[in-house]
């Protein structure tokens, strides 16, 4: 579907087609057309009216790509990507969006399902005046909600984290493990979307570019400073990982520690009956046996319950038991 907002003496119109003559020298309207989900016939636009390079294009219309920014003649060609945290699939899903920023028209090409810049476009529909920035403005608007929507993805990361750390301490179970690699997944994935926006939002910020102009540089900066603190969060959150996981093995090796430890007091404590009913097993008769002496039998036993109490009082005074 194709939208188009024509920013014309103050006031902003909204139509499914462009007017070429909007896009010519020596208009002064300012032209946003949003592609979401375009067909064969919208897609034509690009090459058509805007005579982008077909490298962009192509670039546009691919499913997946990193983001990344590029000046070519005439405008400027960039991908960020929106998140949508998948708990159950643990990952961060991205959803491209394409800039193409001239003078004075910008081009954005999605999925159709973008929250930011559905929003945005609402938003200037209302109040036409925000087109006074330019279309730049416009951009840095989407690119500032598509950041925004971060935090409630992120939020989301760092409640499930919290609630496998609370678990790890106090109820430590082995199966934590698999829950515990899935978390580091996630933060894996998120840092994977991060870093390369905070690149290119920091090249729109440094005024690398002629089209953005000073004041409009300041606020990328804001948004480069947003993306700045989510990547460092990703960092805390992989620190807050590893910490976990060794905290979650030294538990598990306790554990078994533990267990290993009472089995061995056991096999020890029960070793010198062996070794007695083994030494006394061929030569002491039984009292109910013909030719028995009770008195042998119970010496026998009784040196087997004074060895186990002798035993079982040194592991107490070595406080192994």
């Amino acid at each position: 579907m194709m939208r188009v907002l024509t920013f014309i003496d103050g006031t902003a119109h909204e139509s499914d087609r462009l007017d070429p003559s909007h896009l010519s020298e020596q208009s002064a309207a300012l032209v946003w057309v949003d592609l979401a989900a375009p067909d064969e016939q919208e897609s034509k636009v690009l090459a058509g009216a805007f005579k982008f390079h077909e490298l962009s294009i192509e670039d546009a219309l691919s499913n997946i790509h990193h983001p990344k920014i590029e000046s070519y003649p005439g405008y400027l060609y960039f991908i960020l990507h929106g998140i949508d945290f998948q708990a159950s699939q643990h990952h961060f899903a991205t959803h491209d969006v394409d800039f193409f920023l001239g003078p004075r028209y910008l081009v954005t090409v999605h999925d159709g399902q973008r929250r930011s810049v559905t929003g945005v476009r609402e938003l200037c529909l209302k109040n036409a005046h925000l087109f006074e920035d330019g279309v730049v403005g416009v951009a840095h608007r989407i690119i500032d909600a598509l950041v925004d929507n971060y935090r409630p993805e992120v939020e989301k990361l760092r409640c499930q984290l919290d609630d496998v750390e609370e678990e790890v301490f106090e109820n430590p179970d082995p199966n934590l493990m698999r829950a515990i690699l899935a978390l580091k997944r996630d933060v894996g994935s998120l840092r994977s979307v991060v870093l390369p926006q905070r690149d290119v939002v920091g090249r729109l910020a440094r005024r690398e570019f002629a089209i953005v102009s000073e004041g409009m540089a300041y606020r990328f900066r804001d948004v480069y400073d947003h993306l700045v603190r989510l990547s460092d969060e990703a960092m805390y959150f992989q620190d807050r990982i590893s910490g976990l996981l060794d905290a979650h093995l030294s538990s598990v090796s306790n554990r078994l520690n533990q267990v290993m430890k009472v089995l061995t007091l056991i096999a020890t404590v029960f070793m010198p009956l062996t070794v007695i009913t083994g030494v006394y097993g061929m030569n002491v008769a039984l009292p109910e046996l013909p030719g028995g002496h009770a008195a042998q039998f119970w010496w026998v036993a009784a040196i087997m319950l004074g060895s186990t109490g002798l035993m079982v009082w040194f592991f107490r005074t070595r406080h192994w038991w």
